[in-house]
């Protein structure tokens, strides 16, 4: 496994921070225990945002996957002038 950068040990530490403080104010508990098992939460959910937070991609990774691309499946596009709504024009019939 790789090593985290600073993004991923940056967001996983304030998760385990805000989400730790969270649940401590949501719960009120005052136990031991209770502390400990939301130690150990806010911890695990740490170690699960920076594990998730994507790596930078390399200039050459990025130009290949740039190559693969394909055209966009579904209906194609209309233009602006097309897509805008057909003006109903009521003339007087002259008869």
């Amino acid at each position: 496994m790789p090593r985290p950068n600073a993004a991923q040990l940056a967001y996983g530490s304030c998760t385990v921070i805000f989400s730790t403080l969270a649940m401590l104010l949501l719960s009120q508990t005052s136990s031991g225990v209770g502390i400990t098992v939301i130690a150990l939460a806010a911890l695990a959910l740490g170690l699960l945002v920076a594990v998730t937070v994507p790596l930078p991609r390399s200039a050459s990774a990025t130009t290949r996957s740039a190559g693969r691309r394909s055209a966009p499946v579904g209906r194609p596009t209309a233009s602006l002038r097309s897509a805008a709504p057909a003006e109903s024009v009521h003339e007087p019939a002259n008869r």
